[in-house]
This record gives structure tokens, C-alpha cells and sequence, in this order.
């Protein structure tokens, strides 16, 4: 299976969300394709800070972990999102403790957070980046699109129809929404 080496590029806050979450950016390292990745406001500090150098009083979650592993001689060797199922990553580290292999299915979002305190790279599969990654100009395009309060409401019924063929009910429920919001105004 072939294997992309990442580096982090950044956190950013997604603001097309009603939610407050952030978008963990990885950039291929020998090619063009991003990796967009929701992350939570925990995570995103955790990730935060450390490419920040922040240092805080009290060690914090990740912190702890590899003062723990440190002591007890356990490497981090690398991390690796393995799989995408139902809009979910997966990732595993890899971990050494002498000549023992250990595999620890982990969060991505902690297990990235983890890769830039032990300082140890970060892989992915050619499928996982054939599914979500992304260039710029897929990022452009999706910018040029209009959010449903820009359109006109035929344009909105008109994206909601495709949005039910497409079976995309997450897209369709938020343009029915819309709708519905302009009848009641």
C-alpha cells in the first residue's frame, strides 16, 4: 500500500459550521493535495500550543503522555491515519519500547497532537488522500460557492433537489432549513 508523508500546515477555525470546530490542515509532503480534518476546540489548542511553543504550569493530556512514555522508554516511531470510514480517520501509532512494536489505535486529532511533541512523522494511505485530500483549486471552488442565506430561494430548492438525489440529507436538511426560515420571516 502506498504511503504519503504529511506535514502539518495548520489549525484553522471553521466558520461554516454551527458548531464551534477547527480544521486541522496536513499538506502532502512531495505533491499539491491537502488533508482537511475536523478536529474539536480541545484538540486544536493542544496542537496549538505546541507548534506555538506555548508552555503551560501544569502538563496538559499530551504532555503527560510523553513524559509517561519517556519514562518508561516507549518511542513514538510515527503516525498513521490509516482509514476513512463514514467521514471519520482513523490513525494509529506506532509505538517502540525496546524491540517491541506496539500498534495503538488513537484519535487522529490526539494522535497528531502527540507526532509533534515526539517529533515523529506522520503518514497516510493514497486512498485516504484520494477520498478527502484536496489542492487549491479545489479549495477555490469550494469558496466560490454560494452559502445557502447568499442564494435565492429557487436556487435553494434548486440545490435541495440535488442534494436528495445525491442521497446528501446532512445538505439537504440544512438548505430545508433555510427555506423554512424565510417562510416564517
Amino acid at each position: 500500500m502506498d504511503r504519503v508523508k504529511l506535514n502539518i500546515r495548520g489549525v484553522s477555525y471553521d466558520i461554516t459550521q454551527t458548531q464551534q470546530v477547527y480544521v486541522l490542515v496536513l499538506a502532502e509532503d512531495a505533491g499539491s493535495r491537502y488533508l482537511p480534518i475536523v478536529i474539536g476546540v480541545n484538540e486544536a489548542q493542544a496542537i496549538f500550543m505546541q507548534m506555538e511553543g506555548v508552555r503551560t504550569p501544569r502538563p496538559l493530556t499530551h504532555d503527560l503522555f510523553l513524559r509517561m512514555a519517556t519514562a518508561f522508554n516507549i518511542e513514538l516511531v510515527e503516525v498513521y491515519i490509516c482509514s476513512l470510514k463514514n467521514n471519520i480517520f482513523y490513525a494509529e501509532l506506532l509505538c517502540l519500547n525496546k524491540d517491541k512494536q506496539l500498534f495503538l489505535d488513537a484519535r487522529t486529532s490526539d494522535a497528531v497532537a502527540l507526532a509533534l511533541r515526539f517529533k515523529c512523522p506522520i503518514f497516510t494511505t493514497e486512498e485516504v488522500m484520494n477520498r478527502a485530500g484536496m489542492t487549491l483549486e479545489d479549495v477555490a471552488a469550494a469558496d466560490e460557492k454560494k452559502s445557502p442565506s447568499q442564494l435565492s430561494a429557487e436556487e435553494i430548492q434548486e440545490q435541495l433537489n440535488e442534494a436528495v438525489e445525491a442521497e446528501n440529507y446532512e445538505q439537504a436538511s440544512l438548505l430545508r432549513d433555510e427555506l423554512k426560515k424565510r417562510e416564517i420571516t
